[in-house]
């Protein structure tokens, strides 16, 4: 089943439903409730020696999120194609970055057409790592460095975010959020698709999937993406212990909010 399920992924197939322990009956149309360490890892060809697990995926595109475990005492590179932009957050441990030092929490974006970045660590450390595509409407163009842990900002009571990344040619973006124990969010929409990685906490949520609204609990780990305009959060949405998440949007978005899972047409 994890060999089948990490396939459907990198197909690019929607249709992941049912085979996530945390998820509790009911089809969702698209990956939600993915917990990355029930996937099978694999070994990472331009990164010898380390093990990725891949959660989303275009094999056409050889655009791709995974998760990376880097042993101890490893050294190499970024790995990445001069046609790709690389995405990475450390998760765990330390990383150098040529001559950068990404600490628990560090967070580097590199855009397509740059080298290929030297990589290094003494301890060992695991991150997430995204390959894209470069998107002609961005701006961005020289790398964003952050090196360790950030400043948190309110956002509404208990919700407290770090913007990332924000890109003003095609509105890309890359952010935290940090949601404290007891906070209350409504149902929310985005206009853009979005992509989500449980980074610390446990989380439970909803979806309005048909006007009916599925409930699991995220452990860190868990994945989600969501198309643009699908209805998750409501009032069993609840941060069991304090949760940040790693989010990202490939576009400008703008959010809406809804008072109830509206029923099916």
């Amino acid at each position: 089943m994890r060999l089948k399920l990490t396939a459907i992924i990198l197909a690019g197939v929607s249709q992941i439903v049912g085979c996530a322990s945390s998820q509790k009956p009911g089809d969702i149309p698209y990956p939600a409730f993915i917990q990355v360490d029930e996937l099978q890892d694999t070994s990472v060809a331009t990164m010898p020696g380390v093990r990725a697990t891949p959660f989303s995926g275009n094999v056409r595109t050889n655009t791709f999120g995974s998760q990376i475990d880097i042993p101890p005492g490893w050294s190499g590179t970024t790995g990445v194609a001069p046609d790709k932009s690389v995405e990475i957050f450390v998760l765990a441990g330390k990383l150098r970055l040529s001559g950068y030092s990404l600490d628990t929490g560090g967070y580097a974006y590199l855009p397509a057409g740059k080298q290929d970045y030297r990589l290094r660590t003494s301890a060992g450390a695991q991150v997430i790592y995204f390959l894209d595509e470069p998107d002609p409407k961005a701006f961005i163009r020289s790398p964003i460095i952050k090196e360790s842990t950030y400043d948190w900002h309110y956002a509404i009571d208990g919700v407290h975010v770090i913007l990332l990344r924000h890109d003003g040619g095609n509105g890309s973006r890359s952010w935290l959020r940090k949601v404290t124990v007891g906070a209350s969010e409504p149902w929310e929409s985005s206009s853009a698709d979005r992509e989500g990685y449980l980074v610390s906490g446990d989380y439970t949520t909803s979806e309005c999937v048909a006007g009916k609204a599925v409930t699991g609990t995220y452990r860190p780990g868990g994945y989600f993406r969501r198309p643009a305009s699908a209805l998750s959060g409501g009032p069993e949405a609840n941060a069991i212990s304090e949760s940040v998440w790693f989010f990202r949007e490939g576009a400008n978005a703008s959010v809406s909010y809804r008072d109830e899972c509206p029923p099916a047409d």
